[in-house]
């Protein structure tokens, strides 16, 4: 992990290569790709450089980037919303409180990337852009596609409480019904909805989360999961290869070694098993079916124009 020195290093390092204030521009209703052209043409290279930092000291970093980007999103759209401290006052529980959202991880390094663009480009980048740009960076510095995201998302300033959580992110056991349905909320294909699952090649799954697995017919998967779920805090790593970003999900979902229960069904069920196969033999393919999966997802439902607002602390909403 990043000691607090280091990340304050980062900083300074970051703030000395982009000084320089942008002149802010006039934003419009709806994303764009150039959104932040006059306000903050160098957005995209900070984002990039403080995500490159935080991956050489913690090579898990894009996997819990990506994981908190698609916490964010499944609950109001990527609004930021889970970077949101508790109320001090305790009257108002914050979604990040969810059980669902056991083993959230990097909320602060959103933080710290958005206090050097804010020292860079002050008041014109919502949290919820610096998210989704993260993510985006996690996924191409572990070996996955770059991919072009239109921006322009505002932060909430009415942020759910946990239970809105505990509804909208869907529980480990999920299956192929609920997959389908979900991602076609988002406007996917059934193609894009098994490219967005293989996000799953990346990190690892907690053994609290595979209690519906206890079960599992593979004898091989069974074993391993006998053996790394001793202890509550086990883990089960997703694939082979759980730094890089890359087909074996689904080469592993063939053998029968997937890790939930999606896992395993996506590579017998009849709507997506054909799919599933094609990713675990064409790479170029997933990449392309994710790189548009990702963009859908992330710009679903979300708040632009005047809605909603920039926040100058990704933890507080006002």
């Amino acid at each position: 992990m990043m000691r607090n020195m280091d990340l304050e290093m980062v900083a300074v390092l970051l703030l000395l290569a982009f000084s320089f204030h942008g002149e802010a521009g006039v934003g419009s209703s709806g994303l764009s790709f150039n959104f932040y052209d006059e306000s903050c043409p160098q957005l995209e290279n900070i984002v990039r450089a403080g995500v490159g930092s935080l991956f050489l000291a913690d090579p898990t970093t894009p996997a819990a980037l990506l994981r908190l980007m698609f916490h964010d999103c499944q609950v109001q759209g990527c609004d930021a919303s889970i970077l949101l401290d508790p109320d001090a006052e305790k009257t108002h529980y914050s979604e990040i409180t969810s059980s669902k959202n056991f083993g959230i991880r990097k909320r602060n390094s959103i933080s710290l990337i958005k206090s050097i663009v804010e020292a860079v480009c002050p008041g014109q980048v919502s949290c919820a852009d610096i998210l989704v740009l993260s993510a985006r960076e996690g996924v191409a510095l572990s070996g996955g596609p770059g991919i072009s995201v239109p921006l322009g998302r505002r932060d909430s300033s009415n942020p759910p409480d946990f239970r809105l959580a505990d509804t909208l992110i869907p529980p480990a056991d999920i299956g192929v019904d609920g997959v389908l349905q979900l991602f076609s909320e988002n406007g996917m294909t059934v193609e894009e909805t098994v490219a967005i699952l293989g996000a799953h090649t990346l990190g690892i799954t907690h053994c609290l989360s595979l209690e519906s697995r206890t079960n599992a017919t593979n004898p091989a998967f069974a074993n391993t999961l006998k053996m790394s779920c001793r202890l509550p805090l086990g883990f089960v790593q997703n694939d082979l290869t759980p730094l890089l970003f890359d087909n074996h999900y689904f080469v592993n979902s063939m053998s029968g070694g997937g890790v939930l229960r999606i896992d395993a069904e996506m590579a017998l069920d009849s709507r997506t098993r054909a799919l599933v196969h094609k990713f675990a033999d064409d790479e170029e393919a997933f990449f392309r079916a994710f790189s548009s999966a990702f963009v859908k997802l992330s710009s679903s439902n979300v708040l632009t124009g005047n809605e909603g607002v920039i926040r100058s602390n990704c933890k507080a909403a006002y």
